[in-house]
């Protein structure tokens, strides 16, 4: 089978979706892919159980895992749809709350590793499962990060006030570098039983993030020159697909984070390009082509996501763990969001701000696609039982709750004009 044919039949299936969801559910795009994917991969289980030998059942498997799921996000969507969730995001917001952004995606997601690692690793010796420490850390790092994709999505409501939404947003735009550098580390840590030394993983997290959002703001400062030369609309969108495409790449040659790098270039062409370097009607084909982008290639993902229930290993006796997974990632999230929940609190009377935060945290593909690019060792098909399940309920559990919380506790913030807003 060619490209050609799966991409006809996946795109067939994602404007079915979207259809039926915008005609008659109205889910977020995230909950009704996902769950469109999951359905038709149990009906398709179900009929190879009851119907021996099922038509075209082996020639489906063979498609997904030549997908490769986790070389798909990592290495070509990620840099789309993060570049596009960039162009999304107010600069000038995001420098108010940069504080809590940084803190939140650097040493929020260290915290949660341990937390959710050493949880993990104590829960496994309770039901009596084999899961030795350095493979729970593992575990810990990958599914720390928030998901930019999947928060984005849950915000689109604009439930939650403009004050927390640029929190979520900075953080799942920039926690992604940071968790795939501390997975590595674990990683490396679990194979080869040597523990990474704490100085040389942080200077490494502040390399590879920091040259990430170095390369990012260069990159799109010189694109943005060169953009603003001309007044060609068809030119200048397509440097925008050159530029998201191209600091991907270069991101990975230099050694640094291709994901912090993407989200830095998207952010600056939405404040200078978008909001004064373009004409309007330049301005109106860049975001109504992104928008497609990001539209299409969201509801491929989750899609995919939902698809991977057809070929992961599943296990009924992973299902205490998973729980108990589930259980420690939203606990550790709570304690690391916290501190800043009580500040916004206090300062911006933001009413249920930790409990937003918490709930705004949202896993998705990445952790997957980290999940399933581990070596094919003793643990792999348990991890990646217990993060599909975290991954699952987190977007279609979480994401689908999510708007009716913020509507519930959540309070629209005065005027960005006070200072007490700020």
């Amino acid at each position: 089978m060619d490209l050609m044919q799966p991409a006809a039949v996946f795109l067939a299936l994602i404007t079915a979706i979207g259809w039926l969801n915008a005609r008659f559910a109205r889910l977020p795009t995230s909950v009704a892919m996902l769950s469109a994917g999951v359905l038709a991969a149990g009906l398709l289980l179900g009929a190879q159980t009851v119907i021996e030998p099922f038509w075209g059942f082996n020639d489906v498997r063979a498609v997904l895992k030549d997908l490769d799921f986790s070389q798909a996000v990592l290495n070509y969507l990620l840099a789309f749809l993060i570049f596009a969730a960039g162009l999304q995001v107010d600069l000038r917001d995001l420098q108010k709350r940069r504080a809590a952004v940084w803190t939140l995606a650097t040493v929020g997601v260290l915290i949660s590793t341990a937390l959710v690692g050493f949880g993990l690793w104590g829960a496994a010796r309770l039901l009596g499962a084999d899961l030795p420490l350095p493979w729970a850390l593992t575990f810990g790092a990958l599914i720390s990060p928030t998901d930019p994709i999947a928060v984005m999505a849950a915000l689109r409501t604009r439930a939650v006030s403009p004050r927390l939404g640029s929190v979520l947003q900075g953080e799942a735009l920039f926690n992604d570098g940071v968790g795939i550098v501390a997975f590595t580390a674990m990683l490396t840590f679990a194979m080869s039983g040597a523990a990474p030394h704490p100085f040389g993983a942080a200077g490494r997290i502040v390399l590879e993030a920091g040259g990430g959002l170095l390369l990012g703001v260069l990159t799109a400062t010189l694109a943005g020159v060169l953009l603003k030369a001309i007044d060609d609309y068809a030119v200048e969108t397509s440097g925008t697909i050159a530029l998201a495409v191209g600091v991907y790449v270069l991101a990975d040659l230099l050694h640094v984070s291709g994901p912090i790098a993407a989200a830095a270039a998207g952010l600056v062409v939405g404040q200078t390009g978008l909001k004064g370097g373009m004409s309007e009607h330049t301005r109106r084909y860049v975001e109504g082509f992104w928008e497609l982008v990001d539209q299409i290639l969201n509801g491929l993902l989750f899609l995919l996501l939902g698809l991977q229930v057809f070929v992961l290993p599943f296990s009924v006796g992973e299902i205490g763990l998973s729980i108990a997974a589930i259980l420690l990632t939203i606990a550790a999230r709570l304690l690391v969001v916290f501190p800043w929940g009580a500040f916004f609190h206090v300062r911006n009377e933001e009413r249920g701000a930790s409990l937003l935060l918490t709930w705004g945290g949202l896993r998705g593909a990445v952790s997957l696609a980290l999940a399933l690019s581990l070596p094919h060792q003793a643990y792999r098909d348990r991890l990646l039982t217990v993060t599909f399940i975290v991954v699952a309920f987190s977007v279609l559990i979480q994401g689908l709750t999510f708007s009716p919380l913020a509507r519930r506790f959540g309070r629209r913030p005065e005027a960005e004009g006070n200072p007490n807003s700020r």
